[in-house]
């Protein structure tokens, strides 16, 4: 088990368009062979919009983007000609496939936090697609077939205990609270990359919000 701290992460954004932004892996000029990918996940980043501010028309190819709101809303809108608003506890995804091209903005008078997380595709290329799936529940895993990943959502009461898949490759990502994994604490912001999990478990300290991403070898 490999624990990233948040105080780790890689700061970028422009602070003075109202964009902050807290990368996991390796990312533009913060570039660190040692730090590139784990398993199929090649970018994890926190996003805060200030009102008003976002991420004017850009593309992106061959990725396959899912997007977790923590706090406020997002307006999304691409090439395709779709736009979505995404609250708290939906899951969006945007398969770029062989190009795409989207806007991301804070349209509303509160602060937005969302999280972005990025995963390779097995088999790059293809027609673009989109989807958001509503207020997902803890019970329903999340697949993303292309990078033959599954997304799983934990809300924890103080106290609670919750398995870990086992799987080759599985990423923790403290989203609220703070966790107990074996003997190691996490707290928000804090992530952990297991390999070959095996009967690992997660207790929540307090009351306590996860991410888990389930991958294959």
């Amino acid at each position: 088990m490999d624990v990233r701290r948040a105080a780790e992460r890689y700061r970028g954004g422009e602070p003075e368009a109202g964009i902050e932004t807290w990368h996991a892996f390796s990312f533009g000029p913060h570039y660190d062979p040692g730090n590139l990918r784990f398993g199929a996940l090649i970018a994890c980043n926190e996003e805060r919009l200030a009102p008003g501010a976002g991420f004017d028309e850009h593309p992106h190819s061959h990725t396959e983007l899912v997007t977790w709101v923590v706090e406020g809303e997002l307006t999304h809108r691409d090439s395709t000609g779709r736009e979505t608003r995404v609250r708290p506890g939906d899951v969006q995804r945007l398969s770029s496939a062989a190009g795409v091209r989207h806007v991301e903005r804070n349209d509303g008078d509160t602060p937005l936090t969302f999280l972005q997380m990025w995963l390779a595709p097995g088999d790059p290329g293809g027609e673009p697609a989109y989807e958001t799936v509503r207020g997902i529940a803890d019970s329903t895993p999340y697949a993303v077939p292309r990078a033959a990943a599954m997304l799983h959502v934990r809300r924890l009461a103080a106290g609670e205990r919750t398995a870990v898949p086992d799987a080759a490759y599985v990423y923790v990502h403290v989203v609220r609270g703070e966790v107990r994994l074996d003997d190691v604490t996490l707290a928000a912001g804090d992530a952990a990359r297991i390999t070959d999990a095996d009967a690992v478990a997660a207790v929540a300290v307090t009351r306590a919000e996860l991410l888990l991403w389930e991958m294959a070898p």
